[in-house]
């Protein structure tokens, strides 16, 4: 049979044959963690599918920071063997993903009465980057007062002593996820999104699979497979209680908040980690013209699915960017976005939410359920190393099998086989002109490149035979060129798909998609022949969301002392 693209006119057929097979591996969760199994098993030879009950990427995977980094703060918590390790994966990263990963030069501003001094901020970036195995031009350097502002005027002279800079890699975590599994799918996956799991299944006390609903047609799917992950992110809990196995150990959810404005608002030039009035440390970053900031951390106990920015939890951030930035004044009408995302932690007892460990753990039930918990964005790749070493080693046992190790050290995420870092601006310079031959602008073929790296050609190709009907239907060739690949390519389903995991514009271009979001529902309709009530309903979810990026909900507890951090 020949395989199926990984289109959303495709999901039907795709999910009726996956109930044919006996997957070695099923991976719940299609999120960076889940992707990255994904891609893992599959390299090694297993048999793999994923299903994921919203959008990729969908949680946590899109409502980051937004950094590949190495958690320079856990370093106070003496988490030193997790610095070290995802430290090192933040060089794996951008190698294997260039187009969806940059590096960034932070700066940390050493204040007076501030977190930092001038000798432990010195000393903790230098082990940072030894732990790190930073290259030499990106180490660390100490500045003066005078050099800081020069980086940064923004900054208040009254409270500056110093700082500090070092290299962090800056990324768009959705479509870092949406990029490995594209390549997971390439290399041979199966995989589903808005296909929930409604139950497990067993066989003989083992866990032998899920029953799966498509969340857009209700029909139910039987998926049989020889080991389940449990990769499910928030969610990961409501699957052991499924399973029964919901002991010892479980999630402490965590909430994260960040406010986006207009350069013109925020000038920030230089990215910047400081420390707040309460000894926190939050990001400021500059970003397409727009600066965000985040993050808080707060204990959650609501609606997963749909999680909200409070008053509290905007009024943090303003205090956060007034104390550092007094001169700019920022206030809420100042606030042109925002995303608001859970951390699935494992609980400690007696730690407030920022000193919970970022740490992950593996776990397997007595029905053979294993779960990946905890871990950072940044860690993606050796999580799932662990977990598929884990099931390499029970397939070798049980059935005398041995996949062999892991092969994604230096395997390039779809998109990435651009020539490695080093090559990128060379591979991008050379795609803008060939844009042109297709009808693209300069800009817009630059950015096309910038964005999808050595996936280009597939948006160019599109461009080239589109340009009448782009211009018919009223929409840019590019936007229209984005479109068609995101529906055929990367399974987009529907439009906040497209405006928040596909593109980030919800958060960084929200006039973009009010201008452009009736012309995208538009297409979107007529190429997934959506009936007048899906149509309906995916134009009043996205207006939502809209609405949501600016507008804050009551706290969700009285005493909102749920201490931020």
């Amino acid at each position: 049979m020949k395989r199926l693209t990984f289109s959303s006119t495709n999901r039907t057929m795709l999910l009726e044959k996956m109930k044919e097979e006996t997957y070695d591996v099923l991976v719940i969760g299609g999120g960076i963690t889940g992707s990255g199994i994904a891609l893992d098993s599959t390299t090694r030879g297993m048999k793999t599918a994923v299903v994921e009950m919203q959008d990729f990427a969908a949680g946590t995977s899109s409502r980051s920071t937004k950094l590949v980094h190495g958690g320079l703060r856990y370093l106070k918590q003496l988490e030193v063997r997790m610095v070290a390790e995802v430290g090192k994966e933040r060089a794996v990263v951008y190698e294997n993903g260039p187009h969806v990963t940059t590096p960034e030069w932070m700066l940390l501003p050493i204040q007076k009465g501030g977190t930092f001094g001038k000798f432990s901020t010195s000393v903790g970036l230098r082990l940072y980057d030894f732990l790190a195995n930073v290259k030499r031009s990106e180490r660390r350097k100490m500045l003066n007062a005078t050099e800081t502002m020069k980086l940064e005027p923004l900054l208040s002279w009254d409270k500056l002593k110093g700082g500090g800079v070092y290299v962090e890699y800056r990324t768009d975590d959705a479509r870092l996820t949406i990029e490995v599994m594209k390549e997971a799918v390439k290399q041979g996956v199966d995989a589903v999104n808005y296909a929930k799991v409604e139950r497990l299944l067993y066989e003989n006390g083992k866990v032998s699979g899920a029953l799966v609903v498509d969340q857009i047609s209700n029909k139910a799917y039987q998926i049989r497979a020889k080991k389940v992950v449990n990769a499910a992110g928030p969610w990961v809990d409501s699957l052991r209680e499924m399973d029964g196995s919901k002991t010892g150990k479980y999630l402490q959810l965590t909430k994260g908040i960040h406010l986006v404005f207009d350069q013109k608002t925020f000038p920030l030039k230089q990215a910047i980690y400081f420390d707040t009035e309460d000894k926190r440390m939050i990001f400021a970053i500059p970003r397409d013209g727009k600066t965000y900031v985040g993050t808080t951390d707060t204990v959650y106990k609501e609606d997963m699915v749909h999680p909200r920015m409070t008053r509290q939890d905007k009024d943090y951030v303003l205090q956060a960017i007034n104390y550092l930035f007094p001169s700019l004044s920022i206030s809420e009408t100042d606030i042109e976005s925002s995303w608001t995302g859970l951390r699935p932690l494992i609980y400690e007892e007696g730690k407030s939410a920022s000193e919970i460990s970022r740490k992950d753990e593996v776990w397997i039930s007595n029905s053979g359920l294993i779960t990946i918990a905890g871990g950072k964005l940044t860690g993606y790749r050796k999580m799932a190393e662990m977990v598929v070493n884990q099931i390499n080693k029970q397939f070798s046992k049980e059935l005398g099998v041995n996949f062999g190790p892991s092969k994604t050290k230096k395997l390039p995420i779809s998109g990435g086989d651009v020539g490695g870092s080093k090559n990128l601006q060379h591979f991008i310079d050379k795609k803008t002109k060939e844009g042109t031959d297709f009808g693209l602008t300069e800009e817009q073929s630059r950015k096309l490149s910038a964005m999808y790296g050595s996936n280009v050609d597939k948006l160019f190709s599109i461009a080239g035979s589109s340009d009448k009907k782009a211009k018919q239907l009223g929409v840019p060739l590019d936007v229209y060129s984005q479109l068609i690949y995101a529906i055929h390519e990367e399974m987009t389903v529907t439009p906040l798909d497209f405006f928040i995991r596909r593109t980030g514009a919800l958060f960084f271009q929200i006039a973009w998609v009010q201008k452009w979001k009736g012309k995208v529902i538009e297409i979107m309709a007529k190429e997934l022949i959506w009936t007048k009530e899906q149509l309906q309903q995916y134009q009043k979810t996205l207006e939502q969301h809209l609405k949501d990026a600016v507008v804050v909900v009551d706290d969700e507890e009285p005493d909102a002392a749920k201490k931020i951090g």
